[in-house]
């Protein structure tokens, strides 16, 4: 559907300038303007539509679905879904792995982390992501042992 013949838009002109005028949000502004430009002819296809607006073509094909399934009024409140990718450890997990780092017999390591969260989630998440996490989304400093400390952590284990 490049060109926009089937789309009959039943405002005036004045009309659209005047809710354009009543609007509060960008977004709403730039739908209506998208009418406003069809309706007075400056342009004819949703390509031109879209090289005006800076807008992907697909973007005002769903604007004008809308508005012809739903009027104006539906177009306005067309609701945008969720945006961004699924986090790579879900807040539930996420407070799991606060409790546990809660722990005094906690993880040392992010690597031991990434361990945990595959072993008990089956969560493959990155060395990154399992940093970020940990340090900046939970606060907490993983401190590597010293080679003191190593030495005897092994020694204990090898003779405990």
């Amino acid at each position: 559907m490049n060109r926009v013949q089937d789309c009959e838009i039943v405002e005036s002109p004045a009309e659209i300038i005047g809710m354009i005028a009543a609007q509060n949000t960008t977004t709403a502004v730039e739908r209506l303007m998208a009418l406003y430009l069809l309706k007075v002819g400056k342009v004819t296809t949703l390509r031109d539509l879209a090289t005006v607006l800076g807008r992907d073509y697909t973007t005002l094909f769903r604007w004008l679905r809308k508005y012809r399934t739903d009027g104006i009024t539906g177009m306005l409140t067309l609701s945008q879904g969720p945006r961004g990718r699924k986090a790579a450890i879900p807040g539930e997990v996420l407070e799991k792995l606060r409790e546990r780092l809660d722990q005094p017999t906690s993880f040392t390591s992010y690597k031991e982390v990434q361990g945990w969260l595959r072993r008990e989630y089956g969560i493959n998440a990155s060395y990154k992501v399992v940093h970020e996490a940990v340090r900046y989304r939970l606060k907490v400093c993983l401190k590597p042992l010293t080679r003191t400390a190593y030495l005897s952590a092994g020694a204990r284990s090898a003779h405990g």
